[in-house]
């Protein structure tokens, strides 16, 4: 299983870290071992001091696809899930300032939430997600506000990585990112539903 994620797909969020958008999506890649396992909690690791929540429409992959056009995009998918993309924003910058791969920031372990439940695409008339930390509403978006939609996604990220079954695409975050502390609790709905709830410790 990949972890495929999406970076700056949401316009104000690019604004609030003070990038443009691009003209291609952005992607990179998350371990297996990134995934917090069910029912546990996000420790915070040792070596940052400024962890971020970033929630993310996450949608699983559900055939193997390679240089996928557009139009048949939506054949490769047709469940939807949310997750956290948890990341090391200190490592993050240093690693940008000097120029360097910033894999230490993104894909260390359990810097992926993924809900265990995920929605039938075609029973949702509109996808708007949100996440709450200690009860206060932190993000919200829509997936009609992406600048890349999840068909044009995958058909770019499938010409230059085979897409297999049980992949799941992190699709980008909305504005409102922001740090975590031992104590806080996460939860992320998509619309009405709530599809997870972390703890930090």
């Amino acid at each position: 299983m990949k972890i495929i994620c999406i970076g700056r797909n949401y316009l104000e969020h690019a604004k609030e870290m003070g990038k443009s958008i691009t003209k291609k999506p952005i992607f990179f890649l998350k371990p297996d071992t990134s995934v917090i396992a069910k029912k546990q909690p996000f420790f915070l690791p040792d070596f940052s001091e400024n962890i971020h929540y970033e929630v993310e429409l996450v949608y699983k992959i559900k055939k193997v696809g390679k240089s996928i056009d557009t139009v048949f995009s939506k054949d490769y998918y047709d469940r939807v899930g949310l997750g956290i993309d948890f990341t090391a924003r200190d490592l993050q910058a240093e690693c940008k300032s000097n120029g360097h791969p910033w894999e230490i920031a993104k894909s260390f372990d359990q810097s992926a939430l993924v809900s265990e439940h995920f929605f039938e695409i075609s029973s949702m008339k509109n996808l708007n997600f949100s996440l709450l930390k200690n009860g206060e509403t932190v993000q919200k978006g829509n997936a009609n506000e992406m600048v890349f939609n999840i068909d044009q996604i995958i058909s770019y990220v499938s010409k230059f990585i085979t897409l297999k079954i049980g992949d799941l695409i992190f699709s980008g975050t909305p504005s409102g990112v922001g740090s975590v502390k031992i104590g806080d609790k996460l939860e992320g709905f998509i619309n009405d539903d709530r599809v997870f709830s972390l703890y930090v410790k």
